[in-house]
């Protein structure tokens, strides 16, 4: 067989496509050749089934070479990967970032090497968002600040994938953007597993608000700064001092919600209450007033009565909530909401989520008929399209530069995207 560089599949989240890209480095300066990697996602029965799928497919495309399988499935169920016939190698989130699990399998692949690598995730202090300078499109750079999760939502298995949060401190993140702002990049989004906990083991406890300030501070040729999400009950005084006086942080917030009904939320073992989301929405909207948010919400949580779910449906309104990620509750072992009595059935778990995503196409529909005849400036993702400040899709019928700042005045709406 003739040397092939390896092929990567990302499953999953972007801070998984930031772990990616640095494995391809990783995997290119060890001299890896005729491997496929499988970078995994856990956050849902679901997502590790499709990773198995995608397994199977990539083993069909690629009968001669070795299928590595790594992400949080590998290191929450490496069992349940080990035991395919089609993986080879099973690595952990901590060992794939790690330049000597690369380096061992060397241009031979594998040899002699242990067959599934995956230690105690707790046990990991430190995160390798150093290895890379973000990656992206030519448009937008991805930038991973933190890892990892102290918190246990009961529905949620990603800490025992991701481990305990750990920080990249303030001086490598700034490097890093400057760099980035050195290649042309024109926005730059700050991702992480838990962002609002960032700082916290760092010296003097920094808080994200924090960073946020000494980036802009410090870069001041960056043009746009994007935070991914947040946990809104964790915003720092810092962060609503910059939402409200930094034109450079874009006005679009993703928030870990969850849910809409107050019972609901402390058997998810959130930190907030519905009020408590209210209130945030309002005081960000109140600071800043082109303000969009995007939001997580599971339907069909253990429990989840009619009554429960249309405090979720009222919430979307009640936070004016534009980008909604619906989430059908899927049952996850290993989480202690999986052992919660009255599980909520299937087919009801289905239509509660199609009347969520339905309310949220209404508030994408009531913001793009906002924007008819506001001007913003766009950043291009490519020739015909951009993103406004809010995140908000435009079509050009004449090209522009990609990666380019863009400012144009909306004219009309086509589907879910605005005209300019």
């Amino acid at each position: 067989m003739s040397a092939k560089p390896p092929v990567f599949a990302t499953l999953g989240c972007r801070l998984n496509a930031y772990e990616t890209e640095a494995m391809k480095d990783l995997a290119a300066k060890a001299g890896v050749e005729n491997a496929v990697v499988v970078n995994t996602c856990a956050v849902t029965a679901e997502a590790v089934r499709k990773a198995r799928q995608e397994i199977r497919k990539l083993r069909r495309d690629n009968p001669e070479a070795k299928i590595i399988v790594t992400g949080c499935a590998a290191q929450t169920e490496p069992e349940t990967f080990a035991t395919m016939g089609e993986v080879d190698l099973v690595i952990g989130n901590s060992e794939k970032m790690q330049p000597e699990t690369w380096n061992a399998m060397g241009p031979n692949f594998i040899g002699d090497t242990e067959r599934v690598q995956v230690d105690d995730i707790m046990s990991v202090t430190e995160t390798a968002g150093h290895l890379i300078d973000g990656f992206g499109t030519r448009s937008r750079a991805y930038v991973q600040v933190q890892n990892g999760c102290d918190h246990r939502c009961t529905f949620c298995i990603i800490p025992y994938g991701r481990g305990n949060s750990r920080s990249v401190p303030a001086g490598v993140v700034v490097d890093q953007i400057k760099r980035l702002v050195d290649k042309g990049f024109n926005e730059v989004v700050l991702t992480g597993v838990d962002l609002t906990s960032w700082g916290a083991d760092l010296p003097a406890t920094p808080r994200l608000g924090d960073l946020v300030m000494r980036i802009l501070k410090l870069v001041p040729d960056l043009p746009r700064l994007r935070i991914s999400s947040i946990d809104s009950i964790e915003a720092d005084e810092m962060l609503m001092q910059a939402i409200a006086t930094e034109p450079r942080l874009m006005p679009h917030l993703h928030l870990s919600l969850q849910h809409g009904d107050d019972l609901i939320l402390k058997r998810m073992a959130r930190r907030h209450l519905r009020d408590d989301a209210i209130a945030f929405c309002e005081e960000a909207r109140k600071l800043r007033p082109d303000m969009t948010f995007g939001a997580d919400i599971i339907a069909g949580f253990p429990t989840e009565t009619e009554a429960h779910f249309e405090n979720s449906l009222k919430l979307v309104t009640e936070c004016d909530l534009t980008w909604l990620h619906v989430f059908p509750y899927s049952k996850r072992e290993g989480t202690p909401a999986a052992k919660i009595p009255n599980q909520v059935k299937g087919p009801v778990i289905k239509e509660r989520a199609a009347r969520l995503r339905a309310i949220g196409d209404e508030q994408v529909r009531k913001h793009l008929q906002a924007q008819v005849g506001r001007t913003h400036h766009i950043l291009m993702e490519n020739p015909h399209m951009g993103r406004t400040e809010q995140f908000t899709e435009v079509s050009f019928a004449t090209p522009q530069i990609e990666g380019a700042l863009v400012r144009a005045t909306i004219t009309g709406i086509d589907g879910t995207q605005l005209i300019a």
